[in-house]
């Protein structure tokens, strides 16, 4: 039964792009009191891939400084380099992050499930104390192999590798996963907007983007499973939908830095190739986000999946 909800924090940044690492003790105090378990920093939504290999540095080490005890602090390590991802690696271990993950190299790709175990070893063993996820999401890196062979014929041999992030929506392939896992690797689910197809195929935990503004529809929708009222955690999982078809409206990750401002921590903008929204856009997306009740169904949050 899952068991954990781990959002994927916004990057804050001013309005000349220079980071806004002060947000930071807000972001994490926010997702404590609504129920997040955890963080997954500098991944997609958190555009690591448009960060600095220092800023990056910047961006773990005050996740980790400022969190509140109890939220846990994974720090997303991929890219492009395999060097810079093993720097990123041991940094994130100095610094007492709680794991790293790592995303397939997007421009030159690995083959076969035999090179990206490769790439994920060397990663993994830049960080031995660390648990090791593997960040699986073929519709940003074009690198859509098999997990259960991940599973089966790679990861036995990375000693600390902990499980996969799994953001795609390939049921089947997931399902297999948490088969072939038998409780040794923990399977996040990363579509916020199925998540519900999930769980009953055995989901560890999530990591999402809406987490950050509306943990308590997810909490509840999965309350609401828990107690085999299926028909109520339907509800929650259309009333997510709902938000995510905003979201796709306005632009994705510009949306999601927009209604951080609307709800009080302001995380700035996008960074270039991504447009910020204009004050217009947010503006007839706080109303759209009224008449869908978005504000009436995080108003409640359950604090505990216990």
């Amino acid at each position: 039964m899952i068991s954990t909800l781990i959002a994927a924090p916004y990057t804050a940044m001013l309005t000349n792009n220079d980071l806004m690492l002060d947000q930071v003790s807000h972001q994490a105090k926010a997702l404590h009191d609504s129920g997040v378990s955890g963080a997954f920093v500098c991944g997609t939504t958190g555009e690591g891939a448009s960060l600095t290999l220092d800023e990056r540095k910047a961006v773990a080490e005050r996740w980790c400084q400022d969190r509140p005890s109890g939220l846990s602090v994974i720090v997303h390590v991929g890219g492009t380099c395999l060097r810079d991802c093993q720097t990123l690696a041991e940094h994130a271990q100095q610094f007492g992050a709680d794991g790293i993950a790592a995303i397939a190299p997007y421009f030159f790709k690995p083959a076969n499930i035999e090179d990206l175990g490769q790439w994920c070893h060397a990663i993994a063993s830049s960080a031995p104390e660390l648990p090791f996820y593997y960040y699986h999401m073929p519709a940003m890196t074009g690198v859509n192999l098999p997990m259960e062979q991940l599973l089966t014929q790679c990861a036995p041999s990375i000693p600390n590798f902990a499980g996969i992030k799994f953001t795609h929506e390939n049921l089947y392939d997931f399902g297999r996963c948490v088969n072939v896992s038998q409780g040794r690797y923990k399977m996040l689910f990363g579509r916020d907007e199925i998540l519900l197809s999930a769980l009953p195929l055995g989901a560890d935990g999530a990591v999402g983007s809406t987490y950050n503004y509306a943990a308590p529809i997810y909490l509840k929708m999965i309350e609401a499973y828990k107690q085999g009222d299926l028909e109520q955690a339907a509800t929650w999982q259309q009333r997510s939908r709902e938000l995510v078809d905003l979201l796709n409206k306005y632009g994705g990750l510009a949306t999601g830095k927009a209604i951080m401002q609307i709800i009080g921590i302001d995380c700035g903008p996008t960074r270039m190739p991504l447009k910020p929204l204009s004050l217009e856009q947010t503006q007839a997306l706080e109303a759209d986000l009224h008449a869908i009740h978005f504000f009436d169904a995080i108003s409640s949050p359950i604090t505990s999946l216990v």
